[in-house]
Formats: C-alpha cells, structure tokens, sequence
C-alpha cells in the first residue's frame, strides 16, 4: 500500500501544519476540497503559512473522490455540514484520519463512511492566525500521533502513513494506545484551553494563579472519572503524552483566538460532550457546566446580544 494522492479538508491552523509539511513530497498529489467562492481564493491566493506561500490543488468532493488518504481538519461546529463532502470523496480503499479536538469526531465520520476506513489520529500544534496567515513552530510542535484501535498496531496503512510523512519536516509517531492518547489531549483542551479563555489571559495564568489551578483541576478531576467509567486507562501513556507544545506564559489557545476575534468557541465538543456523557454515566461535571455556560455566554456578548447602549430608558430587576 503507498498513499499517492492526498486531501485536506479544513486548510486553517490544523490543515496548515499537514500542507507544510507535506507540499515538498515528491511523488504525491496534495489537495485541499474546497467549492466556490472559497476555491477561487485558494486558487488565486494559496495558503500562507509562516511567512510562505504554498500552492496545493484545489479540488471540489468529486474531483478529490477516491483519495488515497483524507485528512478532516473542519472546526468541529463545521463538521456536519462537511459530511455530504467527505461521503463523496471516500472512496473503497480510502483511509480517513481526523486531526479535529475532541474525541468523537471519529464516531460522527463513521456514522457516514463506516469505522473501518478510519485511521485514529490527532495533532498537538500550537498554531494562531496573523492577518491571511497562520504560524506555528516546527521544532516545538509535537505533531500527529496515530494508529489502530486495534491489532494488528503495525498494520499496512499504518506503515503506508508513516513512510508518507518520512522526510517531511512533520513531526509523527505511531502508537498502540490511540484511544488513550485522543483522551489526553481532550484533557489537556478541557483543562488548559477552557479557563484562560473565559479569564482572557496566556497561558501563564495556570502557574501564576492558584485560583486558575484550582477551576482546570476542577476539570481534570471531571474528566478522568469519566474517562475511567469508559474503561480508558490513560495511565497507560508516557509523561510526554500529557503536554502539549511548547509556547510562551503568554500563549492564547484556540478557544481564547475564537473569541478575540468575535467566532463562536468548540465549546460543544470540550465542556459540552463531558456534560452528555457524564450524564449518561451519573457522574456530575459542575465545573464543566459552569464553563460551558460562561463561554456560551461570552459568544452570545461577541455576538451583541449584551448591547443596552440604545436602551438607556429601558428598567431591569435582577431575579
């Protein structure tokens, strides 16, 4: 098995990472699927990453159908609407690897195109968006990890993706425990990306404040209990699958960019699915409801549903 022609859907922070590295590839197809108005700018703009210009194909679902490998990097709120693309696009012998936070996007794909074309996968990059651009470090990140949920772990299309990202400047690694690895990186989202989003700082607020320490704990605790009752045992794992990339005290993740620039948060694939699933479970999530709620609330004043400025005659009383 050899992956000869690649697509990307989603070309944003994620997708920029895998069009880096994977645009010096010899002997390889790379596309992005994009339709309209938004492959013309492709076309006529390529994608801009760290200070470059890169120029993949553009390709529409049917022009991109039959890949060899499709690599989803939708924002999550995005991912429904794309499933009309990725169904038209997989075809028998293609592989499917979701690079999207969370850890259920797998399960929503495969609902459309069934499990067993599905490589489980997921990246750590600490990327952020400048004007057209978006920048990452290549030496810090630490990259797509992936692999079968089960044996054989060293399977064809395992090894086919591995030699695919040979060579490329892409940081990669196959594992055994992808479903445990998915998890610790759903829990670094939840315990890392979530509260400095509602306070508005960097990063460096988790070490400044016990205060901060203490509502991400809150978090952690919620989410490993749950991860217990679904017989994920993350202790599994190294001490280096539980951190991210390196960034700055000063580092704003990707719930944080969602709302310095006024987009709508993934808030629903982080506090909100722990909420569905320690509901089905019996295990409380106070601290990710309150979340929840706080983020939604902070879209809804982006939004201006908070706006009184034309209102000033206007008499509330607090219930």
């Amino acid at each position: 098995m050899k992956i000869r022609k690649v697509a990307v859907l989603g070309a944003g922070a994620v997708g920029s990472y895998v069009i880096w590295g994977l645009s010096a590839k010899q002997d390889i197809q790379l596309g992005v699927i994009a339709e309209g108005e938004r492959a013309e700018r492709l076309k006529q703009n390529g994608c801009h990453i760290n200070d470059s210009v890169y120029h993949p194909e553009v390709w529409s679902p049917k022009e991109a159908a039959g890949v060899d490998l499709l690599i989803v990097a939708v924002k999550y709120g995005s991912l429904m609407g794309a499933m009309d693309s990725i169904q038209v696009v997989v075809g028998p012998d293609t592989t499917v690897m979701s690079l999207m936070n969370g850890v259920d996007s797998e399960e929503r794909i495969a609902e459309r195109v069934g499990e067993e074309c599905i490589v489980h996968s997921l990246i750590k990059v600490a990327s952020h968006r400048e004007g057209d651009g978006y920048f990452f470090n290549p030496e810090t990140t630490l990259g797509i990890i992936f692999g079968e949920l089960l044996a054989p772990f060293d399977s064809e299309r395992v090894q086919a993706i591995s030699e695919l990202f040979e060579g490329t400047g892409l940081h990669y690694r196959s594992t055994e425990y992808i479903r445990e690895e998915i998890w610790s990186k759903f829990r670094l989202n939840v315990c890392n990306n979530l509260p400095q989003a509602i306070l508005g700082a960097g990063v460096g607020c988790y070490t400044d404040s016990t205060h901060m320490k203490a509502i991400s704990d809150g978090l952690r605790r919620e989410l490993e209990e749950i991860a217990q009752a679904k017989g994920i045992d993350m202790s599994r794992l190294g001490a280096d699958s539980g951190r991210g990339s390196a960034v700055p005290a000063s580092a704003r993740y990707s719930t944080l960019q969602d709302l310095d620039a006024g987009r709508h948060t993934e808030i629903d694939m982080f506090s909100g699915a722990l909420m569905r699933m320690g509901q089905e479970l019996g295990i409380p999530t106070p601290y990710n409801e309150y979340t929840y709620h706080m983020i939604k609330a902070i879209e809804e004043k982006n939004d201006g549903v908070f706006d009184y400025s034309g209102e000033k005659d206007k008499v509330t009383w607090a219930k």
